[in-house]
């Protein structure tokens, strides 16, 4: 006699679908910089940069989205994936305005890196981390904690750069220092350094209520949440 085992159909809902994609893009990318980022040339290696930053928390905030999508988390990590939205926002927007203002504030003899590269972590993939924060994971509901997350991922990345991988570093040389990550750094003085980090973290803070606004639009047309 035979028995017939039933197999769970699979479960390949759209949400489902994309939180794969999204979380095995940001895992690809995280592995490529581990294993074929410059260590040798600088001290922190790729680590020196904030998109970099960006990156390893996108694949953590991705990580806890598939864990909620697959039912193994309770945690919605509001907080958390809110920040990892704004600051992925705040990348895209001063690489490229610096990059068109002068390649070479951001960049290596002012020339662009590997395409694909560059096409993941300064637009594709920031903007699959908006899209579920905002339309699936619909965030942005704790804001003091997200503010909270803001301060101390870029208050952290500062005292990074300014104390530890500027101590440790030669290059890039500027007018004024020399070992700040990105090279126009190295040409303002500490009081101008700090205006340009206060002006970014109030920029940071006003995407975080704009996108607040969108995500509460979408939940007010879009009623109950596409996950809990």
């Amino acid at each position: 006699m035979l028995i017939e085992i039933e197999r769970p159909a699979m479960n390949l809902r759209p949400v489902l679908v994309y939180r794969w994609m999204v979380f095995l893009l940001a895992a690809g990318y995280c592995l490529r910089m581990l294993i074929l980022g410059d260590f040798s040339g600088n001290f922190g290696g790729p680590f020196r940069f904030l998109t970099i930053w960006a990156l390893f928390l996108s694949f953590f905030a991705a990580s806890r989205m598939m864990a909620i999508e697959e039912g193994r988390s309770e945690n919605r990590w509001d907080g958390l994936v809110s920040m990892v939205a704004v600051l992925n926002t705040m990348v895209v927007f001063l690489y490229w305005r610096l990059y068109f203002a002068d390649p070479n504030s951001v960049t290596r003899n002012g020339e662009l890196g590997i395409w694909h590269l560059e096409l993941y972590l300064h637009g594709l993939g920031p903007l699959l981390q908006v899209i579920d924060a905002v339309f699936i994971h619909r965030s942005f509901r704790k804001l003091q904690t997200a503010i909270g997350w803001l301060l101390g991922v870029i208050g952290a990345y500062v005292l990074w750069a300014e104390l530890i991988v500027q101590r440790f570093n030669a290059k890039p040389v500027g007018d004024v220092t020399s070992g700040l990550p990105y090279p126009f750094l190295n040409n303002l003085e500490l009081p101008q350094r700090m205006i340009f980090y206060g002006s970014n973290i109030a920029t940071a803070v006003v995407l975080l209520l704009i996108y607040a606004g969108l995500a509460w639009a979408v939940r007010r047309r879009f009623r109950g949440p596409v996950t809990p």
